[in-house]
């Protein structure tokens, strides 16, 4: 990994082709180059003033996340290619999170100087990466100078049948939350990654301590959104009464459940799974697990609720975990910790960009 950090602060010195050589209708034309559309509502895609889709008796669902060198990612140790991947996945969570299929994405840059055209490059191999996993088409964007770094916004858009959309206002008292995958890993991997990288920062002889870790770097450098979930839900018989994907922290997802529906919530401590490697680097950093499922954020899984009477539809799928039911409003939104020992109001601690 040393090395590694090493290579990514070092590359662009081995070959390095200015952006302003090819100016920006060429940069676009490079960017083009490799996209091949893949979705038959993509009737005309990056080249013209607009994207032209076409969506007979579908609804379409789009959403947008911005990220920015410095306050989402760092790129002394986030590979470019990986953070084109990361960026696509996180729109491509929010697709998941209303139950819709991603069709098309538009990717817009704000670019320094201090980038080279192999950069982008490399950024872009990323995106095209998650473009092929996921099925999407790269249909157009914009490209702008930066006097600071890195900014990076991707629009996605994807379509359902209005049947099959799930909304964050659907929750009802009784209903079962439940929740795909582990959490916490994302938040351990970055808390893994930030100290090493000051160690190294202090004395890059030394070699950092990643072995054994694979899982939590992963989640946090290259997460998956859950695209597989729409068609478990299918061959499942159920739907979701309310649905949002894990960007912010558990605790701040169930409360916009909470608020969108107008219902409270139990969540039980003991419900929650969590991977080895998360308890091992909670250890590590004197943290509990719990905190870091709670208000780490970036683990991309989806949290939902579902009748009551579905639950034995649920309760032993591999994918999904119940982690407590909806109550009255009125009864408000606690944790509820092991053994039931007490019960104690969530709060939403996770990401706030308004936060000092």
């Amino acid at each position: 990994m040393a090395n590694h950090l090493k290579g990514i602060m070092a590359q662009d010195e081995k070959k390095r082709t200015l952006l302003s050589d090819l100016g920006e209708f060429g940069l676009i034309r490079r960017i083009a180059a490799p996209v091949k559309l893949k979705n038959e509502s993509t009737l005309k895609g990056i080249g013209d003033d607009c994207a032209v889709l076409h969506y007979p008796g579908k609804r379409i669902v789009v959403t947008t996340d911005l990220l920015t060198e410095g306050v989402h990612f760092n790129l002394v140790y986030v590979p470019l290619k990986h953070l084109g991947y990361k960026a696509v996945t996180v729109n491509v969570s929010d697709i998941c999170a209303m139950n819709a299929i991603p069709r098309q994405i538009t990717v817009s840059l704000a670019i320094s100087s201090k980038f080279s055209l192999e950069s982008i490059d490399e950024l872009f191999a990323g995106i095209h990466l998650a473009c092929e996993h996921y099925g999407v088409d790269l249909v157009g964007g914009d490209t702008t100078s930066s006097l600071t770094g890195l900014t990076l916004s991707i629009t996605a858009i994807g379509e359902a049948d209005e049947k099959e959309l799930v909304y964050r206002s659907g929750a009802q008292p009784t209903d079962l939350l439940c929740v795909t995958g582990d959490l916490g890993g994302a938040f351990l991997g970055l808390q893994l990654l930030e100290r090493e990288n000051e160690l190294f920062r202090q004395n890059p002889a030394i070699q950092p301590k990643l072995e054994g870790y694979d899982y939590i770097l992963r989640r946090q450098l290259k997460p998956e959104a859950r695209t597989d979930m729409r068609q478990i839900f299918s061959d499942l018989g159920i739907h979701p009464t309310a649905m949002i994907d894990i960007s912010d922290g558990l605790s701040s997802e169930i409360l916009h459940l909470c608020e969108e529906s107008a219902v409270g919530c139990r969540l039980y401590e003991e419900r929650l799974q969590f991977d080895r490697q998360c308890v091992a680097m909670a250890e590590e950093i004197h943290i509990n697990p719990l905190v870091a499922a709670l208000n780490g954020g970036e683990d991309y899984e989806l949290l939902f609720t579902v009748p009551v009477t579905e639950h034995d539809l649920v309760r032993n799928h591999p994918d999904i975990t119940v982690i407590g039911h909806m109550t009255n409003q009125s009864a408000g939104a606690c944790l509820v910790t092991r053994g039931g020992m007490q019960e104690i109001p969530l709060e939403a601690q996770g990401w706030n960009l308004l936060k000092k």
